[in-house]
């Protein structure tokens, strides 16, 4: 197998761990405190924060209208995957054009 297949696997192995790792550790605990919940409500937030931001402020004109695409679709209530799909689009579109 080439080294390229090894990192995906590995990657995949490591990914499956701590997802697991995390369930194994919460599901010990009888009760949640709210805190710990309210953190980790917040992660999905801070995940997405973190690989649009560095987009959202060195982008160029196809990044900058993808994220305004995306955003507006959420905002009126769209569907994750709407808005998802909407801003590759333009993305990709915008970056062909331009």
């Amino acid at each position: 197998m080439s080294t390229t297949v090894w990192i995906i696997l590995a990657g995949a192995l490591v990914t499956y761990l701590t997802r697991i790792g995390g369930d194994l550790v919460l599901s010990r605990f009888e009760r949640i405190h709210p805190r710990v919940e309210a953190a980790l409500n917040a992660v999905p937030a801070a995940v997405l924060t973190t690989l649009v931001a560095p987009v959202a402020t060195t982008g160029g004109i196809a990044e900058t209208a993808a994220l305004l695409v995306s955003g507006a679709i959420f905002l009126r209530g769209g569907g994750m995957m709407t808005g998802f799909v909407a801003g590759a689009v333009v993305l990709i579109s915008l970056r062909n054009l331009l």
